[in-house]
């Protein structure tokens, strides 16, 4: 029909030329008119047959364009979720938890099942299980797989630590991070250590699993979106309560259910929709877990490091003797992390290009026959620091017998590694101290000495000292002392726990909160045993007495280290020690009768004098003198302390 419709306009246009020439001509044929116009009314109907048929298929075009608009839609309309291919997943990755895992997809499949458990909570669910069984690994995964699944819409978990608000002091922050938390709509939402947090704040959280919400009693509105107190009562945009938004809330907890249940009573167990908890590791599984985190060791150097690594077949079993019941999987990845660290540091320090390596079964590293222990290897590890350690302890006056238990302990610790490497069973001393002492006498200093040096022998992990008394371990309420003392505790992981004066913890057999903290802390010490060392200090005669309070108490600590008063001898060399590291100088004539002084002090008052307090004191009190004495004699040299600077001259 186009080539027709074409022909024809081509014929009229040359028609309608030969009109015009015919016009000119002053029409000398009229047929010739009457054909032309018969042509144009043939012309007018093909166009109008044309455009009906062009009509046609732009109307087929339409409707064509419309289905494939429509199948495009069915295409990106997510899937239902296949639960079933989650859990699979999640087994591939987890080792040994296939009950655990199957219950926790159940929990976050319910709410695709029965809808949302209350308002706009998708499901309340309690995952329980001890440390290093794999819970926070999994709950990790099952977010990430959600997320590619569409279930939620956050990458990453959200994760609130109850523990951090253990008083009412704290109320603000927690009602500020709570609202940030409840503002990640289609989430996961954890918290942890729940039930160590404030009863009152508790309490708030029992109110929002049970209704979807907490109803705040103060007015509050949104600055720069935070939640903060509002002083103005007709504000119209307060905010009366916290919701929560299409979310799954997770509880996770160390305890046991019975523990659990012990402690915060059954209707709050009973708010939640699932309860999931992990199971202990069998040795068998304990073996997969290291062969498959070995496995993935050697891919990461491979990729990361360009390091093609091999391994002696007993590296598994050496790895596996430093598994750790109470850290779980996580003494099994430490393990390996140190390995990669010190091919990092390997790949950093050697100018030649390190491409192939071979980890021996004592964890050392060969390369081209050229053998590197790893302790060498990690900086953390060094000598050098070790030796820096022993140095510091060498300036420190005096203490001659407590300075050489402390390095003995170093001995021993190589023996034991001499032992398992030979295959000997190996028996652990327990490396609880106890100082006792007067005042001033070195207590706090040896303890800072003491975790640095477990730390550079290989003892300790991270050999941080936390120092504590009665106040930071004992609650003011019932309920308060044992989650605090536990908190503490679990603080300290890794290093030492210093608690000076600790015969103030027992006031007597009236004193439940003092009791209940000794106990608490009897109880961490054999839970956490092989990650904590704690040094008590106090009185001689008081400590003595505070190691009768717990019957277990003065079984686990066999080191009991008496601190003696320093000699006049020794506080002159303090003094004169003081006075150097403040760029001081002593004259010679002030010597004696310091030592003098010392002496009749001592004699006196051995109680009190007999310390380095006393030389502290002296020392800055001189230097204020001094500093007096300068301003009338401007040509004394400013570094020099004389004589008649320090008080006992009169």
């Amino acid at each position: 029909m186009d080539k027709k419709f074409d022909d024809l306009l081509n014929s009229v246009f040359g028609t309608k030329k030969t009109l015009e020439k015919m016009e000119k001509e002053h029409k000398k044929s009229g047929d010739l008119v009457s054909e032309l116009e018969q042509m144009s009314k043939q012309m007018d109907q093909l166009i109008k047959e044309n455009s009906r048929q062009m009509m046609k298929n732009t109307s087929k075009q339409m409707d064509k364009l419309q289905k494939n608009l429509k199948e495009d839609m069915l295409e990106e309309t997510p899937k239902e979720i296949d639960f079933s291919d989650l859990e699979i997943k999640l087994k591939e990755i987890m080792i040994g938890q296939d009950r655990f895992i199957h219950q926790l997809v159940i929990a976050f499949k319910r709410a695709k099942v029965a809808g949302n458990r209350i308002g706009k909570i998708k499901n309340n669910i309690l995952v329980l299980g001890k440390q290093g069984t794999g819970k926070q690994l999994v709950l990790d995964k099952s977010n990430e797989l959600l997320y590619l699944l569409g279930e939620v819409k956050s990458k990453n978990l959200h994760i609130m630590d109850l523990s951090l608000y253990p008083s009412q002091g704290e109320e603000k922050l927690f009602l500020q991070d709570l609202f940030a938390l409840l503002s990640k709509s289609d989430s996961i939402l954890v918290f942890l250590n729940f039930e160590q947090c404030f009863t009152g704040y508790l309490s708030m959280i029992t109110q929002l699993l049970k209704t979807g919400k907490i109803t705040l009693n103060k007015r509050y509105i949104l600055n720069n979106h935070q939640l903060v107190e509002s002083t103005n009562v007709l504000s119209s945009d307060s905010i009366g309560s916290l919701e929560a938004n299409q979310q799954y809330l997770v509880f996770v907890s160390d305890q046991s259910l019975s523990q659990l249940t012990a402690k915060l009573g059954t209707k709050f167990i009973q708010l939640f929709g699932d309860i999931c908890e992990t199971n202990a590791f069998s040795e068998e599984e304990v073996v997969e877990i290291t062969a498959q985190q070995q496995a993935a060791f050697i891919q990461r150097c491979l990729n990361q490091l360009q390091i093609d690594v091999n391994v002696d077949p007993k590296l598994e079993n050496t790895v596996l003797k430093k598994y750790d019941s109470q850290q779980g999987i996580e003494s099994i990845q430490y393990q390996y992390d140190k390995l990669y660290q010190g091919l990092v540091e390997l790949k950093l320090q050697e100018t030649r290009s390190i491409e192939k390596v071979t980890i021996q079964s004592d964890m050392s590293v060969l390369v081209d026959e050229i053998v590197y222990p790893l302790d060498h290897l990690l900086p953390n590890q060094s000598n050098l620091e070790l030796q820096q350690v022993i140095d510091e302890l060498d300036t420190i006056i005096g203490l001659k017998e407590i300075k050489e238990y402390i390095l003995s302990l170093k001995d021993h610790y190589e023996i034991m590694k001499l032992r398992e490497q030979s295959g000997f069973k190996t028996s652990d001393i327990s490396k609880h101290m106890i100082f006792t002492g007067n005042p001033g006498t070195g207590k706090t200093t040896i303890a800072r000495i003491v975790s640095r040096y477990l730390k550079a022998i290989g003892i300790l992990e991270s050999g941080q000292l936390v120092e504590v008394s009665r106040g930071d371990l004992v609650g003011r309420y019932v309920g308060h002392t044992a989650p605090l003392t536990k908190q503490v505790v679990e603080s300290a992981l890794g290093g030492v726990l210093f608690i000076d004066e600790a015969y103030s913890l027992y006031r007597g057999k009236e004193d439940s909160f003092g009791l209940e903290a000794i106990d608490t802390l009897v109880k961490c010490m054999e839970d956490y045993r092989e990650q904590l060392i704690v040094i008590l200090a106090g009185y001689t005669k008081e400590m003595s007495e505070f190691l009768e309070a717990n019957s277990g108490l003065k079984s686990r600590f066999p080191n009991i280290i008496e601190f003696p008063d320093y000699t006049a001898q020794e506080l002159l060399d303090i003094t004169l020690n003081i006075a150097t590291s403040k760029d001081y100088q002593i004259d010679e004539e002030c010597l004696l009768p310091l030592l003098n002084y010392y002496e009749e002090k001592q004699k006196t008052d051995s109680q009190r004098s007999g310390n380095g307090r006393m030389a502290r004191n002296l020392i800055e009190q001189a230097m204020i003198n001094q500093a007096k004495r300068l301003i009338v004699e401007k040509e004394a040299p400013i570094n020099q302390l004389k004589l008649s600077d320090f008080d006992f001259v009169k």
